[in-house]
């Protein structure tokens, strides 16, 4: 018989502070939303049911602001994490053989975080460097006139193979 590993509960005291700095104000979801992801990286579940009760907000209300904006995130994030363009001059210069190397390399998928919780692929669709292509973004910093083996060397500096 195996049994699922227990799942670590999300310490909310934090919430308090963000919860009484914003208490009262009008327009306050978005903001609260924002300083939850700062926290804890991510929005999670138990931090939107808290928000929804302290703002007096119905849950499917918080729910579509946090999953309506780009920016929040419901599930946790890698501690590093790749943007690769597929705009159409990076998709013509190779971002579909920089994806799959990096899927194999790092053994995570698109919109995916590795099980180690290392690496987060996004794909994005421009980063407004066309010159540069193919783009990848890694913690933020761009990279461009990306080839298989250079981002494959690039990730390996900060993120260990999955």
């Amino acid at each position: 018989m195996t049994t699922e590993p227990a799942v670590a509960a999300v310490d909310l005291a934090p919430m308090d502070g963000i919860l009484q700095r914003l208490r009262g104000r009008e327009g306050t979801l978005i903001p609260v939303l924002q300083q939850t992801q700062e926290l804890y990286g991510y929005l999670p579940p138990e931090a939107l049911h808290l928000i929804s009760a302290r703002l007096g907000l119905a849950a499917s209300k918080v729910y579509g602001v946090a999953t309506f904006y780009s920016q929040f995130f419901l599930d946790p994030r890698g501690r590093h994490i790749l943007r690769l363009c597929d705009g159409t001059a990076c998709h013509v210069k190779g971002t579909q053989a920089l994806i799959a190397a990096v899927g194999g390399e790092f053994n995570v998928a698109p919109g995916k975080t590795s099980d180690d919780g290392e690496l987060t692929l996004e794909i994005v669709y421009c980063v407004g460097s066309c010159a540069l292509a193919p783009i990848a973004v890694l913690d933020g910093r761009v990279m461009g006139g990306m080839g298989e083996s250079l981002l494959l060397g690039r990730l390996a500096e900060c993120v260990a193979p999955g």
